[in-house]
């Protein structure tokens, strides 16, 4: 049952005559005690906090001294104390409240200044599962949220780059802070603790290797880049970090160009994500246009394998993004600041090729210190209206799949190869996808169709159109193979590809039409392999 409210009006305006403060995050801490004691504010702090703000001679009160009591178990157990949560939570304006503060000699908190322990960074580190469950904050919450929930005579900060606000604020209102002053702050604190309890939560859900789809869910995550707006002018937009390690554009180091946008992070992040399929074993290129790859390919070298990726669609490729899976060397910068390219995105640089890159400078140049692994469990999650979808990252990987041969022609060991490729890249191009692929490269992509036979014939026209572009007579399609995302649910679809020059077609399988697929392709003298696995995209 819900905790009725005595509706007692929130002053507008509470003077700061007493602060707590007890942070792990020492930065501008010095200041701000300075300042705040230069107003007449009694201090109070813990531990080491308490440490710092006396040896820069400020006069501070141990929390032990107000509590009566020591901190005890290794600093677990110091403010958790009804003299601290009285002073914190006590309505000032309810006579019962203030009666208990005289009973209990409680004196109230005007101003808490509170930084979690760092969990993230310990977690960051890599540093034992002991040393991580030690760096999980119990009393610093407790307090937050108390104070928080209090905002009616409470101002709570929770971020040392808000101690320049609180300055401000002090400066403003002699000495006061404002009831909407303190809902910002409030509003702000509870943001952390949340954000806070979810990172631990995945942590935890993390060494257990829990099941994705649980009860409940949460999404938190530390703002790292302010956008100027999002996919559009008129919408807001930033990019957190969650604390996952997995090597990307989220964690990825900024070496030269303009702060990235919402979609370049988003196609940047698509372009890396298909590049590390095919690991390092040999040179990639993925060219990467509104989050649907354009041109991918392998080849000898990373040069070869970006103009082999390029010829794929030499128009869309223009603005778009690239992405590498091996250090980027001065051979490939060359050729791709040859068009205007968004951004370059690789585990590594060489620094001949930085220089190269330097030349343009709006480009941006990302370096991610490794692959992503493709196998690796993680989680989507995706908004709609009145809640949010979750599910699993698409880790399944066509190496580790059955593959089977349903067709009386087997397929070469060539198309074989080159089926395994296109499933790559299907599996990162939006459904509906099909994807035409020739000695390990594509010659054609279809994406986003409501219906599969227009991505074919897309997919088959961009084909021509690249040709024309070369000055080939010849259809890129001639003897390709075919990649689908999900089954065929007719023929007609693979009739499409046929006639576009597929000799041989890799897809999930599991329509209940297979038997007229198999026996379209069968009288075309088509090879065709089932997945088992199909790699929906939305």
């Amino acid at each position: 049952m819900a905790v009725a409210s005595k509706k007692i009006p929130a002053p507008d305006r509470v003077a700061i005559r007493r602060a707590l403060l007890s942070v792990s995050d020492k930065t501008g801490l010095i200041d701000l005690a300075r300042e705040l004691s230069a107003r007449g504010v009694e201090l109070v702090s813990t531990g080491g906090t308490r440490k710092a703000i006396a040896e820069a001679g400020l006069p501070v009160i141990d929390v032990a001294d107000v509590t009566g009591f020591p901190e005890i178990m290794d600093g677990r157990v110091k403010t958790l104390h009804p003299a601290v949560h009285g002073g914190l939570l006590a309505v000032r304006d309810d006579p019962e409240h203030v009666a208990a503060m005289q009973a209990n000699d409680i004196a109230a908190f005007d101003l808490v200044v509170i930084n979690l322990y760092p969990f993230e960074e310990v977690v960051a580190a890599d540093s034992d599962y002991p040393t991580t469950v030690e760096n999980i904050d119990i009393g610093g919450p407790a307090m937050v949220r108390a104070s928080a929930k209090n905002h009616a005579y409470v101002t709570i900060v929770t971020d040392p780059a808000d101690y320049g606000d609180v300055t401000a604020m002090l400066a403003e209102n002699d000495g006061a802070s404002t009831l909407d002053q303190r809902k910002r702050f409030a509003a702000k604190a509870f943001q952390r603790t949340a954000s806070y309890d979810v990172m631990i939560a995945d942590y935890m859900a993390g060494q257990l290797s829990l099941p994705a789809v649980s009860r409940h869910h949460a999404t938190g995550g530390t703002l790292s880049l302010a956008m100027r707006y999002g996919e559009n002018p008129h919408q807001a937009a930033g990019l957190y970090l969650t604390g996952e390690k997995r090597p990307g554009v989220a964690t990825a180091t900024l070496l030269q160009g303009k702060a990235l946008s919402y979609n370049n992070i988003n196609d940047t992040d698509a372009a890396f994500e298909l590049v590390s399929e095919f690991g390092a074993d040999t040179p990639a290129v993925a060219i990467i246009k509104h989050a649907n790859p354009c041109g991918v390919a392998t080849g000898g070298t990373l040069v070869d394998a970006y103009r082999r990726a390029f010829d794929c669609d030499r128009t869309s490729a223009f603005g778009g993004i690239v992405a590498l899976n091996r250090t980027l060397d001065a051979e490939a910068a060359e050729e791709i600041v040859k068009i205007f390219t968004e951004v370059i995105i690789a585990p590594a640089v060489t620094d001949e090729a930085a220089a190269i890159v330097a030349a343009k400078k709006n480009l941006r140049l990302l370096t991610t210190g490794a692959l992503a692994d493709p196998r690796a469990r993680g989680i989507l999650v995706k908004s709609v209206a009145g809640g949010f979808l979750k599910q699993e990252r698409d880790s399944a990987v066509v190496d580790d799949l059955d593959l089977k041969c349903v067709t009386r022609r087997q397929p070469t060991e060539a198309e074989l190869a080159d089926m395994k490729f296109a499933f790559r890249v299907a599996k990162h191009v939006k459904s509906n996808a099909i994807v035409y692929v020739k000695d390990l490269a594509t010659v054609g992509v279809g994406a986003g169709q409501m219906s599969r036979v227009d991505s074919a014939r897309i997919a088959a026209r961009k084909a021509q159109d690249a040709a024309e572009a070369m000055g080939l007579s010849e259809p890129l399609t001639e003897g390709c193979v075919v990649a689908s995302d999900a089954f065929f649910p007719f023929a007609d679809g693979l009739m499409s590809a046929i006639e576009a020059g597929a000799k041989a077609v890799i897809q999930p399988g599991g329509s209940m039409r297979d038997d007229e697929v198999i026996a379209a392709a069968d009288e075309h003298g088509i090879a065709m392999v089932v997945t088992g696995v199909r790699h929906f995209r939305h």
